[in-house]
């Protein structure tokens, strides 16, 4: 059984600062259990997990924080009981368990459309994991939406980082002509590979790769919604995924981290810039 490393925080008496001292770990998802003020927070290996546990311990000595591994099965039932359809501009991300009727969606307004053309919404369907990426999170959201404002049709895109492949989905559904998803992580792979299953309209290439050492080409869109910390530490690397005059949609770092995930980029446009619960996204362009 496939289980995923993990940090119980039986009470968290200061969630803000919890959460600021989180962002520079490679989280895989943030549950909130159905105790008062408990966290449950899952990283993509126990290392990263043990490293934040020992720093959350120095910083906050007065909660109370314990290690466990999580069956994915469980996720997923707790989910199942919980998640539902949710709508970002013209995209629909939807559980297996609330797939609406195509034929009884309202056709879109143009501002729910974007640059899409679309009329009504496109559905994708996800199946709830250990990853962010079904819709309910405020970074996926942002980049949802950031994605709709940008030209996608006919153009290459890479998700990097793509988790439950949600991002990549989205953009073949878009129209792009060719993506490339990349996750480091065989679990984010596995489980993007089931949720393609799931959208037979999607035309995407799945990589378990680290993005560092993967020499993939250029793209017209560069989809990266990661942690702060590593956004900043590829920066390069994301710049050269980027084609002249191409995109950077990044995402997956708060208000405060923002100055300093910009730096090197080495002053991009920023084209969009969006922020939901202090999460951010931006767009920027290459020259």
């Amino acid at each position: 059984m496939r289980t995923w490393p993990a940090l119980e925080l039986a009470s968290v008496k200061r969630p803000e600062l919890v959460q600021a001292a989180l962002v520079d770990y490679p989280i895989t998802a943030v549950d909130e259990t159905s105790q008062p003020d408990a966290w449950r927070v899952v990283f993509r290996s126990a290392a990263d997990r043990d490293a934040a546990a020992e720093a959350l311990a120095r910083q906050f000595p007065d909660e109370v924080i314990r290690s466990v591994d999580v069956p994915d099965e469980d996720w997923v039932a707790r989910s199942q009981a919980t998640l539902r359809a949710v709508q970002v501009g013209g995209i629909i991300v939807a559980p297996p368990w609330d797939v609406p009727h195509t034929g009884r969606l309202r056709p879109l307004s143009p501002a729910e459309a974007g640059a899409t053309g679309l009329r009504r919404p496109l559905v994708i369907v996800i199946r709830p994991s250990m990853g962010f990426g079904t819709g309910h999170h405020a970074t996926t959201r942002l980049c949802l939406t950031a994605l709709q404002q940008v030209p996608v049709q006919g153009r290459s895109v890479v998700d990097v980082g793509t988790g439950s492949g949600l991002l990549a989905i989205a953009a073949s559904r878009l129209g792009a002509s060719r993506v490339l998803a990349i996750d480091d992580n065989p679990n984010a792979v596995r489980a993007a590979e089931e949720n393609l299953g799931l959208n037979r309209g999607a035309d995407v290439t799945l990589r378990a790769a680290d993005v560092r050492g993967d020499a993939s080409g250029a793209f017209d869109i560069v989809l990266a919604n990661l942690t702060g910390a590593l956004l900043r530490g590829i920066a390069a690397r994301l710049r050269d995924l980027a084609a002249p005059g191409g995109h950077l949609i990044l995402s997956g770092f708060m208000r405060n981290e923002e100055a300093g995930v910009l730096a090197p980029y080495g002053g991009l446009p920023v084209k969009n810039r969006t922020e939901e619960e202090e999460w951010l996204c931006v767009t920027l362009q290459r020259p």
